[in-house]
C-alpha cells in the first residue's frame, strides 16, 4: 500500500499526486492510500477528503464511465474550469476578464451515443464502464434528458433486430422537435427484411428518422433544429452542442462579440448554429467542410423569414483557409473549430485585420495557441464567457471576444 496526497487536478479530471501518480476521482489536498500500477493508482481509498469532495448525485457514478467529476461540489469544478482557461492563457503570456461559467442543468444532453449488444435474454443497452469494454446500463442518468433515457427499451430492440452476436452496435441519438433522430453504426449488414424491420421499428418508436451505418431507413418526419427565427435538418450524426442551454449561452456571446458587424464571415459554421442567428441582422458567409451541412443550412436559410443575405461555401479550412484577400471585406469573423483549433485560419485571420472575432472553443489550450497568435498581430482579447455543457466531466468550453486593437 502506498500513502499519496492529491497536488492538483490534471486536464481529464484525474488527481495528480507526486511522481506524478494519476489517480481518478480525487481532489487536490485529499490523501489517499492503495497500489500503484506503474504511473496509476485505480482503485485509491480516500483517508482525508477535501471539503470540496460530495456525494454523487447519480447512482450510477461508481460504475459508469460517463462522468468524471460527480465527486466534486458545483463551486469547485466551476472555479476549476475557469482556472484551465487562465493556466492556458498564460502559457502564452495572456491574461483576459472571465465571466461566470454557465452551466448547463441536470438532464439536459439532447444527444448521446449509446452502446448496445444482444444478450441471452435480450439486449444490455448503456455507456461503459471507465476504461473498459462492459456496458453498464444507466436507467437513472443524471446527465442525459429524460427522453433519451425514455428511449432505452428502443434502443434494445433495434440491438436484438440488427446486431452481431458478438459485436455491439453504436446507437447515436438526438432529440429533434419531430422526435429522435437515431443513427445505429457496426450493425448487421442490410437487406430487404432487415430494412423492412428497421422500418416497422421506427414506426413503432416514433422517430423521427432511423439511419442504419450511413444509409436512412426511413423519415417519419424531417428532424429538424431550430436556429433563431428558422428551422434546419441536420444530416444523420451532424455535429450539435449538446444542451439547449449551452448552445444558447455560446450563441449569445457570439453575437455579443459581433455585435454591429454588418458582413460576417462564419468559419466552421456547422449547420448554421450561429450563421443563422447572425443572418437576421447581417449579410453572412457560412463556411464549412462537411457538403452536406452546407446544404442542410442553405435550405434552412431559404426557408427562413426576414433574414439578409446568407451564403456557403463547403471548404476544407485546415488546407484551404480564406486568404486574406477574401476576408477583407468582412467586418467580422465568426471561428468554432473542433478540437485541434484553427491554426491555418488564424494566420490568415492575423493578416487580413478583420476589425472583430468572435472565438468559440471545446479546447482551451488550442484556443489560446490561436489567441497568441492574433496577439502578435495586435488584436486584443476583450472577455472570455466559460460555458460547462458537459456537465460533471472535464471538458470546458468558451467563447471569446477579440478585437483589432
Amino acid at each position: 500500500m502506498t500513502d499519496l496526497t492529491i497536488q492538483r487536478l490534471g486536464h481529464l479530471g484525474d488527481g495528480i499526486a507526486e511522481g506524478p501518480v494519476f489517480v481518478p476521482r480525487t481532489l487536490p489536498g485529499e490523501q489517499v492510500s492503495g497500489e500503484v500500477e506503474g504511473d496509476r493508482m485505480p482503485s485509491p481509498r480516500i483517508e482525508r477528503p477535501s471539503a470540496d469532495r460530495v456525494a454523487p448525485p447519480c447512482r450510477h457514478y461508481k460504475s459508469c464511465g460517463g462522468c468524471d467529476l460527480q465527486h466534486a461540489s458545483d463551486d469547485f469544478v466551476a472555479e476549476w474550469k475557469q482556472e484551465v482557461v487562465r493556466q492556458a492563457l498564460a502559457a502564452h503570456g495572456l491574461e483576459a476578464p472571465l465571466r461566470p461559467i454557465l452551466t448547463s442543468p441536470p438532464n439536459s444532453r439532447r444527444r448521446a451515443t449509446f452502446s448496445a449488444k444482444r444478450t441471452k435474454q435480450g439486449a444490455l443497452v448503456g455507456f461503459h464502464a471507465r476504461a473498459s469494454a462492459t456496458i453498464i446500463e444507466i436507467p437513472d442518468c443524471r446527465i442525459l434528458h429524460p427522453d433519451l433515457l425514455a428511449l432505452r427499451p428502443g434502443i434494445a430492440e433495434l440491438a436484438v433486430i440488427g446486431a452481431s452476436r458478438k459485436g455491439e452496435i453504436s446507437v447515436a441519438v438526438t432529440l429533434s422537435e419531430a422526435g429522435p433522430d437515431v443513427s445505429v453504426r457496426e450493425g448487421k449488414p442490410l437487406d430487404g427484411p432487415l430494412e423492412l424491420r428497421l422500418a416497422q421499428e421506427t414506426e413503432r418508436l416514433g422517430l423521427a428518422r432511423l439511419t442504419w451505418n450511413g444509409e436512412v431507413i426511413a423519415m417519419r418526419h424531417p428532424p429538424a433544429q431550430r436556429f433563431g427565427r428558422t428551422q434546419v435538418v441536420p444530416p444523420p450524426g451532424a455535429f450539435l452542442q449538446a444542451t439547449p442551454e449551452g448552445e444558447a449561452a455560446l450563441r449569445a456571446a457570439v453575437l455579443e462579440a459581433v455585435d454591429g458587424a454588418k458582413r460576417v464571415v462564419d468559419l466552421f459554421a456547422g449547420c448554421g448554429t450561429f450563421s443563422l442567428p447572425l443572418a437576421e441582422g447581417a449579410d453572412v458567409l457560412a463556411v464549412e467542410g462537411d457538403a452536406e451541412m452546407m446544404r442542410a443550412l442553405d435550405t434552412g436559410w431559404r426557408r427562413g423569414r426576414d433574414l439578409h443575405q446568407l451564403s456557403t461555401e463547403t471548404r476544407d479550412l485546415f488546407r484551404v483557409p480564406l486568404r486574406p484577400d477574401e476576408l477583407s471585406r468582412f467586418d467580422a469573423a465568426v471561428l468554432d473549430p473542433p478540437r485541434a483549433g484553427a491554426e491555418a485560419q488564424v494566420a490568415e485571420l492575423a493578416e487580413a485585420g478583420v476589425p472583430r472575432i468572435a472565438y468559440a472553443s471545446c479546447n482551451p489550450v488550442t484556443f489560446a495557441r490561436d489567441v497568441a497568435r492574433l496577439a502578435r498581430a495586435g488584436y486584443a482579447l476583450d472577455w472570455v464567457q466559460v460555458v460547462d455543457q458537459f456537465r460533471w466531466s472535464p471538458h470546458v468550453e468558451l467563447c471569446a471576444a477579440l478585437h483589432r486593437a
